[in-house]
């Protein structure tokens, strides 16, 4: 149904199924300082726009917003229809405490009341 408007209407609507997914959730690659925003992301990669790179590979970190979320193998990358799909190898959630050296009990209390 597409192929029936014309050129400049279909790029526009194409453009804005892409940028459509980054709206919901403010997710970009974070490689070094540069940052690109994700346009879809899987289970095995996710997809960036193509302009600005047209090649990956390595360690990179996937941010929601400012916060840290994966740390990424990126392992293969292809372009396809303007955007630069990225497969990675592992993606590691980032932490926000220190890795524990031990494990925890499973009947260890969750908060401490004070004596009274």
């Amino acid at each position: 149904m597409l192929e029936f408007l014309p050129a400049d209407v279909r790029e526009g609507l194409m453009r804005a199924q892409r940028r459509a997914p980054a709206r919901r959730r403010k997710l970009a690659l974070h490689l070094g300082d540069a940052v690109f925003p994700i346009l879809r992301i899987w289970d095995s990669g996710f997809a960036i726009d193509a302009s600005r790179l047209n090649r990956l590979r390595g360690f990179v970190e996937i941010h929601e917003g400012a916060r840290p979320l994966l740390s990424c193998l990126i392992v293969a990358s292809d372009l396809a229809e303007g955007e630069l799909i990225c497969t990675f190898k592992r993606a590691t959630p980032i932490q926000d405490r220190a890795a524990l050296d031990y494990e925890l009990p499973e009947d260890q209390p969750t908060v401490l009341l004070p004596r009274q």
